[in-house]
């Protein structure tokens, strides 16, 4: 009789569980799962006209595949996002490890932390534009300084000016997941590792850089991703030579017209970036466990 009652009280607590899941799962479902199963339907088939034709086809794969023009932009997005990720890891990680371990009002560096971030995205990028532009800050402070006879026009409109500006753009995104890995450190594991003498540098190798690497692998998959998707700041600050395969997308959905194909390079990107990201945490947790 205990036994039954065990399966039936455990049964009752799966229903009840997928219940209150069910909201989550019909709007995930709604949201996502539907855009990408249209995604995929869409990439299956050539387009005429405003209209699709009958049938279905991989062409738009072969297409995507097959010309070295995409190819080449493939690459530059993930060399651009890989930049980006690194480059606002490494700023961001001293930032976060001053907070959790050295700074007294926590919650007031948080918030100052996150005040550029309360303006809208594309302001952020049009002042890095400005600060960028052949007139801009940068260029003006170098005149005013002598240390340049002529403004430099290599700062804007390049892969540079995109790295930079995202780099800026997700910064907050780095420091608050590193952040709290930080901080669910046990303080007695350092004071142990002082006690048997090790240095500093040998601690943080030893105890904080490893238990802090959830916060760093899930801060570099948060910048990875979408910066490998953006589109907006290679337009407004890449120009043509920083420009990535989203932009491609983008003109094949709104200028060009042309969905199928536009839908194959989604999805060949995005799997692209799954399996980049999928590999990326490995990595970082097989040399987590080598360190430790």
């Amino acid at each position: 009789m205990r036994e039954r009652g065990g399966v039936a009280d455990k049964g009752r607590n799966v229903r009840q569980g997928y219940a209150l899941l069910a909201p989550t799962l019909v709007v995930v479902g709604l949201t996502l799962a539907a855009p990408l199963g249209l995604l995929l339907i869409t990439s299956l088939k050539s387009q005429s006209g405003i209209g699709f034709e009958a049938g279905w086809t991989l062409a738009q794969y072969s297409e995507v595949l097959g010309r070295g023009s995409y190819r080449i932009l493939f690459a530059r997005s993930v060399v651009v996002a890989a930049l980006v990720t690194a480059l606002t890891v490494a700023l961001a990680y001293p930032m976060a490890y001053f907070v959790a371990f050295h700074a007294r009002r926590k919650f007031l560096w948080l918030i100052l932390l996150t005040i550029p971030f309360w303006t809208s995205y594309l302001l952020r990028v049009f002042a890095w534009k400005i600060i960028l532009g052949y007139g801009g800050v940068i260029n003006s402070g170098l005149l005013g300084l002598g240390l340049i006879a002529e403004p430099l026009g290599s700062l804007l409109y390049n892969p540079f000016a995109v790295v930079v500006t995202l780099a800026h753009a997700w910064a907050a995104f780095a420091i608050l997941p590193i952040y709290v890995s930080l901080e669910k450190i046990d303080r007695s594991l350092l004071e142990a590792g002082s006690d048997l003498g090790d240095s500093k540098l040998r601690r943080f190798l030893r105890i904080t850089l490893p238990l802090s690497m959830p916060g760093v692998i899930g801060a570099a998959i948060l910048i990875f991703v979408p910066t490998t998707g953006d589109f907006v700041t290679p337009e407004l600050v890449g120009g043509p030579a920083g420009a990535m395969i989203a932009n491609i997308i983008e003109t094949q959905f709104t200028q060009v017209g042309n969905w199928p194909l536009g839908a194959a390079l989604a999805l060949v990107s995005m799997t692209m970036v799954a399996v980049l990201a999928g590999l990326f945490v490995a990595a970082a947790r097989a040399a987590a466990r080598a360190v430790r």
